[in-house]
């Protein structure tokens, strides 16, 4: 079907037509029987491009059976706590050498609008782990959390208070208990690896010793589904995220079984065959029986990814004689022309709100991330520095974007927030880094 939306000239940068977002207001509840309620707080939409960060001190962590010592492990919790709000873009941390670490200070002589303190206990049976969000001004307690759990689980337990902070401030669950997957030449071949979006569990997954590419996680977070090159055929496979070690082919027809793409219910998987020789998309189950063929030799088609309802497909196609932008409906295989601008546009990413679909675009002789409405019309150039930037991938809560970015003889793995701010590389690696995909947060 042809798109009745006429071909656009200019992409637009987020800072010119993104409007500035009113403030909403956030009635803080209470979580822990023994506080009182918190009178509602003013804040900024933090997908704002004029957002206003949060100050938040962190102080060390007291153990219970030690409180005036301060000890590295106090000071390491405190830190990864530290660090996993920041990554959220709009919280702004007080340096713990203004105040000494202290959990007794005053607060608003720093400039703290809240404060986290956390304490911990040595038992028999493990670690007690507790944390408290307070509000300065109104001096109430917004959130409380008591852990008791195996030593090796305390990071697991303070990412996730991060994400119950980050719901308080605005709203919505953090993306701290998520992950990246990506694929590194760190061990010499093109392999999948996988790392938290901190940077502090970095460990490979693939270890085929050959190309493997393209990872995308299943809706659940059991699964890893990728193609590897290394029997001589892009085949695809799943690995178990559970084990690392849980891995079978699903898909190994003769020609390209790639660009893997869960349904929102993970019951089949979108993916690209090439065994009439051109390369269509079509529907398999987990264990690679086909279901349904979408594509039928319109050109070559790639890289499809669903809206959230599953109930249309944009994917790549060269029909109209170069890599566009088109989106499907899945029930009658009707399709729409979404990109114009442009001569090479791929690696479309439906965002997990439904209301974007992130790309890949040849901008002025370099690639850069751009997004669009996925009814058409202007797109948006989230990123505008040197470098090419590919294949982005979109955060569980739809408010960061991370792609890869090769400038200077130097691909890395980089985020970028909605709003077309704050891009940053997140992992300092060997080798070259490249095809990110974000997962859901861990504990849904």
């Amino acid at each position: 079907m042809k798109n009745n939306l006429p071909p656009r000239t200019t992409p637009y940068s987020p800072m010119l037509i993104l409007p500035r977002l009113g403030m909403f207001l956030l009635c803080l509840g209470l979580l822990l029987g023994s506080a009182r309620p918190a009178e509602a707080i003013v804040y900024l939409d933090i997908t704002s491009a004029n957002v206003r960060k949060v100050n938040i001190a962190v102080p060390y962590f007291v153990d219970k059976n030690r409180p005036g010592v301060i000890s590295d492990g106090g000071k390491k919790m405190a830190d990864l706590l530290s660090r996993a709000l920041a990554f959220h873009g709009f919280v702004e941390i007080i340096d713990p050498s203004a105040y000494g670490g202290s959990q007794t200070w005053d607060w608003s002589a720093v400039g703290a609008e809240f404060t986290i303190l956390g304490q911990y206990e040595m038992t028999a049976n493990g670690l007690v782990l507790e944390m408290r969000l307070n509000e300065i001004q109104s001096g109430h307690m917004i959130l409380g959390r008591r852990y008791q759990i195996p030593i090796s689980k305390h990071q697991d337990n303070i990412k996730k208070f991060c994400d119950e902070v980050i719901l308080q401030l605005t709203g919505e669950r953090g993306v701290s208990q998520s992950q990246i997957a990506f694929v590194s030449t760190s061990s010499g071949h093109k392999e999948i690896w996988l790392a938290d979006v901190l940077g502090d569990d970095v460990r490979q997954v693939t270890q085929h010793e050959y190309l493997a590419v393209a990872p995308k996680f299943s809706p659940d977070n059991k699964w890893l589904a990728y193609t590897s090159y290394h029997r001589n055929n892009p085949n695809l496979y799943i690995t178990a995220l559970n084990t690392l070690k849980t891995t079978r082919a699903i898909s190994y027809q003769k020609g390209l079984n790639m660009s893997p793409a869960w349904s929102p219910d993970g019951s089949v998987i979108a993916v690209t065959l090439s065994k009439s020789k051109n390369p269509d998309i079509y529907l398999i189950d987990i264990n690679g029986k086909e279901l349904r063929r979408l594509t039928n030799g319109e050109g070559v088609n790639v890289s499809p990814s669903w809206s959230p309802d599953g109930k249309r497909l944009a994917f790549v196609s060269d029909r109209s004689g170069n890599p566009q932008l088109y989106v499907m409906d899945v029930a009658t295989k009707s399709v729409q022309r979404l990109t114009y601008l442009g001569n090479e546009n791929s690696t479309p990413s439906w965002s997990p709100k439904g209301d974007w679909i992130a790309y890949t675009g040849r901008v002025n002789g370099s690639t850069q991330i751009l997004m669009i409405k996925p009814e058409g019309g202007t797109p948006i150039q989230l990123t505008q520095t040197a470098g090419d930037h590919e294949s982005p991938s979109w955060s569980p809560d739809g408010r960061q974007l991370v792609f890869s970015r090769k400038r200077n003889n130097k691909q890395e793995i980089c985020t970028i927030f909605k709003n077309g701010m704050g891009l940053r590389p997140l992992f300092n690696l060997r080798g070259a880094q490249s095809n990110p995909q974000w997962s859901p947060r861990l504990d849904q």
